[in-house]
C-alpha cells in the first residue's frame, strides 16, 4: 500500500490544484488582445474570460463587465464553462473522498484495506475532474488558436493566450498528479500458499 506520506502529497498538490482551478476559473484574463500590425501601440487593453470582458487603460483603469445573457454566449465558451464548474465540482468532491480514505485521519473506520480503496476512488475523482479542466482549457485555447491565423479574423479582434488558462492549466496538471498519488492507493491482495500446508499426523491416525 502506499505509505501515509505519499497520500498526504498528492492531497496537499491536489488541494493546491483545486485553488488553481477555482482562481483561474474567476480571472478574466483567459484571452487578451494581440498586438500584431497596427495594434502595436494602443492605450487599452482588452480581456475576456469566462464570466466578464475587461479593458484595462494605460492610465491605471480598468472597466469590466459581466456577459448579459448565458444565451448570447459562444456556444465553446459555454461548453468551458460548464467542464470547468463540473471540473472544479469533482475535485471537491474528490478530496473529501480522499480524505476518508488516508491513513492520517480517522474517517472510514478502521480497516487499511478499506480506507485504501476509498483514498484509491478519490484519486480517481480527482483524475475525472482534472481531465474536465484540462478538455476546457484546451478547447477554449484551440479556439484561440483558431481565430487568430484567421485570414479573415480581424488585426483589431485577434486575441492571444491571456495568464488565466495557464494557472487554471497548472492546477488541473497538479490535480492529475496528486490524483495520481492517491490511487497509488490500490490495496495489495495477499498471496495465497499454491500447496496446503502439511500437518503432523494427529495421535488418532496411530490406533
Amino acid at each position: 500500500m502506499a505509505n501515509s506520506g505519499l497520500q498526504i502529497l498528492g492531497f496537499a498538490l491536489s488541494l493546491i490544484g483545486l485553488i488553481g482551478l477555482i482562481i483561474g476559473t474567476i480571472l478574466p484574463q483567459w484571452k487578451m488582445s494581440a498586438y500584431v500590425g497596427d495594434n502595436i501601440i494602443t492605450a487599452v487593453a482588452m480581456y475576456q474570460g469566462l464570466w466578464m470582458s475587461c479593458a484595462f487603460q494605460s492610465t491605471g483603469q480598468i472597466q469590466c463587465k459581466a456577459y448579459d445573457s448565458i444565451l448570447q454566449l459562444d456556444s465553446s465558451l459555454q461548453a468551458t464553462r460548464a467542464l470547468m464548474i463540473v471540473g472544479i465540482i469533482v475535485t471537491v468532491v474528490g478530496l473529501g473522498v480522499a480524505t476518508m480514505g488516508m491513513k492520517c485521519t480517522n474517517c472510514g473506520g478502521d480497516d487499511k484495506s478499506r480506507k485504501s480503496r476509498i483514498a484509491m476512488t478519490g484519486g480517481i475523482l480527482l483524475l475525472i475532474g482534472s481531465l474536465a479542466a484540462i478538455i476546457a482549457c484546451s478547447w477554449f485555447a484551440h479556439n484561440i488558436i483558431q481565430a487568430f491565423y484567421n485570414p479573415f479574423t480581424p488585426v483589431n479582434t485577434k486575441y492571444e493566450f491571456g495568464s488565466a488558462i495557464f494557472i487554471a492549466w497548472a492546477g488541473a496538471f497538479l490535480d492529475v498528479v496528486g490524483g495520481g498519488m492517491l490511487s497509488a492507493s490500490c490495496p495489495r491482495t495477499k498471496s495465497t500458499p499454491k500447496y496446503p500446508i502439511s500437518r503432523p499426523p494427529s495421535s488418532k491416525e496411530y490406533v
